[in-house]
């Protein structure tokens, strides 16, 4: 008789660790501060807060010629308001991996099962195949009785 089948090993690994997402890093103070920090700073709303506020000194900017507009550009406008909008794109992408890693831990998941199902109706494919053997042998084993001609 076969061996039974023992589940494949990384079925009860993934099932204690699940799956590896971002909001699982989030385990120190620092990472948490970030995260704090980042939720608030990366949305629409802060870059359209940041926009206003570099906008204040944009008439200061004109009036001191080329040189001083292109530079608050480059360092009030730009920096102020793609700073949260990049952030929000950071986030947007974060989610969309979680998301798909999930997605894959999940198909992992089944798979593993799906494997272990067909360890298991292999092993009773195999007892099987085994016992009709032994069947077909044994009956070909046995004498078989032979009628007598009838005399005529």
């Amino acid at each position: 008789m076969a061996e039974d089948q023992i589940p494949n090993p990384r079925i009860a690994e993934r099932e204690s660790h699940g799956p590896q997402l971002i909001k699982n890093e989030l385990d120190s103070f620092n990472g948490k501060f970030a995260t704090l920090v980042t939720n608030a700073v990366g949305t629409m709303w802060c870059a359209y807060a940041f926009a206003a506020l570099a906008l204040v000194s944009l008439p200061e900017a004109i009036r001191g010629g080329t040189a001083t507009l292109i530079a608050w550009i480059a360092q009030t406008f730009l920096q102020l308001v793609l700073l949260s909008v990049i952030m929000v794109g950071q986030k947007v992408a974060a989610a969309a991996s979680d998301k798909q890693a999930l997605q894959t831990y999940r198909d992992a998941e089944s798979l593993l099962k799906i494997q272990d199902e067909l360890h298991r109706l292999i092993r009773i494919n195999n007892e099987l195949t085994e016992q009709i053997h032994a069947s077909v042998v044994a009956k070909a084993a046995k004498p078989t009785p032979r009628r007598g001609r009838a005399k005529g």
